[in-house]
């Protein structure tokens, strides 16, 4: 693996630790596709650092686990705002 995606790698998975961010709030924080973002955090960070990429998963799982609950508040807000 390349030294710029081993570092990228690094980067947004401790911005998704930190920040306890979505795939797509990190894809849009570093311009790369969400598909990068999610590559990097479940394909390359066990190789790199698995307790990183350990505590990210972990992040990632809480947000899969919530997101219909935030797809229904945007879905409520969206109608009651017109």
């Amino acid at each position: 693996m390349k030294d710029y995606i081993e570092e990228r790698a690094l980067q947004v998975a401790s911005y998704i630790i930190e920040e306890k961010a979505t795939v797509r709030q990190a894809a849009k924080k570093f311009g790369i596709s969400k598909s990068t973002a999610h590559q990097d955090i479940v394909l390359r960070m066990p190789q790199i650092n698995p307790v990183i990429a350990a505590e990210a998963r972990a992040v990632l799982d809480v947000n899969k686990a919530e997101r219909h609950i935030r797809g229904g508040m945007a879905t409520r807000e969206k109608y009651l705002n017109k």
